[in-house]
């Protein structure tokens, strides 16, 4: 299904479920919000990156957390769905604000408990090389847009995660990322621990020279 809506164009990428607050402060996004809350419509955020836009999420405001004197607004947004940007308006008829006409991503719901698992597993592994204390949902409850944020992607792909329909897929997605990046960040902790020992007494085994060979 096609819908017009209106946008928020952001280096960010939004994924469906998270919480958003924002601060608005150009004449034109006030305008945005100031409508999306008086009829209560929702608005898209696609993601601008290298110049170019494409996929991005439907956000709705779930409450304005202040308004200044000035006009200005510290919102809260609840992300929905992820949508294809088809065409563009900047702005739209009558308003300060860009609009655009948008087309729904179908997620399929179709990860397996199996995967879910094993990513959960991986999540744990590189929170503990990273030294970071957070407790992962259990397996059955984890869903990959709520932890695009907190695996390392980068922006580049974090907007792929974004654009892809299948949990499925993302899950073997985000795993592949782990096994890869785990690794690179085990060696960074052991070079660090490296760099730490230079300059201290160490203790080594003794060797064995009864049996060798010249290389």
């Amino acid at each position: 299904m096609n819908q017009l809506l209106p946008l928020f164009p952001l280096q960010i990428v939004v994924f469906p479920g998270e919480r958003l607050p924002l601060h608005v402060f150009e004449e034109r996004y006030r305008e945005l919000v100031q409508d999306c809350r008086d009829g209560r419509s929702a608005f898209g955020i696609p993601a601008y990156i290298d110049g170019k836009l494409g996929f991005g999420c439907e956000v709705v405001i779930s409450k304005v957390a202040k308004e200044y004197d000035s006009g200005r607004y510290d919102i809260l947004c609840e992300a929905t769905r992820a949508f294809s940007l088809l065409e563009m308006s900047n702005p739209m008829p009558g308003k300060l604000y860009a609009g655009g006409l948008v087309s729904y991503v179908d997620n399929m719901e179709d990860g397996q408990d199996t995967q879910r698992e094993r990513v959960v597993n991986l999540i744990y592994t590189l929170y503990e090389e990273i030294g970071v204390n957070y407790k992962v949902v259990p397996f059955q409850e984890f869903n990959s847009f709520a932890y695009g944020h907190k695996v390392g992607f980068n922006l580049k792909e974090e907007y792929a995660l974004l654009q892809m329909a299948s949990e499925a897929e993302r899950l073997l997605y985000m795993e592949r990322h782990l096994q890869r990046i785990i690794p690179i960040i085990r060696q960074v902790n052991q070079t660090k621990k490296t760099i730490q020992l230079n300059g201290h007494f160490r203790n080594f085994d003794p060797l064995d020279f009864e049996e060798y060979k010249l290389s």
